[in-house]
């Protein structure tokens, strides 16, 4: 099996990461869109969809039963089912694949449970390099505040109550966000992550994200030849505020 930073596909593979609620899913929802409207082949992959595990995983979640190791292996299951049949064929195809967390999860959650760096890096050496890793670095006030507008309660896992790190779960919350922060901060040279503040105003973070996606269009198959703006299409309107589904036009969680 080819290891990390060892394929050569025609496609471009685009991934979002951050924490809960940084907005990232917004900014990878807009681009998928644009992507369309020019006239591109896109495909879309997201963290924990794999039906192969997809219902292991919840009833585990609902059990409260996942030991972080455990808990590592079925995301990597989901995440190596998912490279095989959702990633690899459109990349060979010259498509352009986008999604929504990647490896960099896995890395930064599992490291902040505690969960051996070395072996989880092991772990996921069959994936394909991205072409482009966006970071969407947030205050984890804000991330906090967006998730809270946009359902009533937090998770189990995602406040990572399951460490037992506070018996408020917002505290805990706020102390595990901030271990996965720590993680992701200190990904952002080893694997050449490209930060984006996603304390500006959602349309200046889009506007930002094409700048830097368009250099890797070129040679990419496109079907139609748009007559929009590449940079602006879409952003000059309200249309992308449907993807924002919480007071004050704040990001949804993510």
């Amino acid at each position: 099996m080819e290891t990390y930073g060892s394929h050569h596909f025609p496609g471009k593979l685009f991934v979002v990461e951050g924490v809960d609620g940084s907005g990232k899913s917004t900014q990878i929802a807009l681009l998928r869109q644009w992507l369309i409207s020019q006239g591109y082949t896109v495909f879309f992959s997201e963290w924990n969809s794999s039906p192969l595990v997809k219902r292991t995983t919840a009833r585990g979640k609902k059990k409260q039963i996942l030991s972080p190791t455990t808990f590592s292996l079925i995301h990597a299951t989901d995440f190596a089912d998912r490279t095989e049949h959702d990633i690899i064929p459109p990349l060979k195809a010259g498509a352009i694949v986008l999604a929504d967390r990647y490896i960099y999860t896995a890395f930064a959650r599992d490291a902040a449970r505690n969960v051996n760096r070395s072996w989880v890096r092991e772990l996921y050496r069959f994936a394909v390099r991205p072409t482009l890793a966006f970071y969407y670095r947030v205050p984890l006030e804000l991330s906090l505040r967006r998730i809270m507008n946009a359902r009533p309660q937090l998770k189990y896992y995602e406040a990572g109550m399951d460490l037992e790190l506070s018996t408020n779960i917002f505290e805990s919350f706020k102390l595990f966000q901030h271990r996965v922060v720590q993680e992701y901060e200190a990904m952002i040279n080893e694997f050449h992550l490209t930060v984006m503040d996603a304390t500006l105003p959602i349309p200046e973070q889009q506007r930002r994200m094409r700048e830097l996606v368009l250099p890797y269009l070129e040679g990419v198959r496109s079907t139609t030849r748009s007559i929009q703006s590449p940079l602006t299409s879409h952003l000059e309107h309200t249309e992308w505020k449907k993807f924002i589904p919480t007071p004050n036009n704040e990001q949804a969680p993510a």
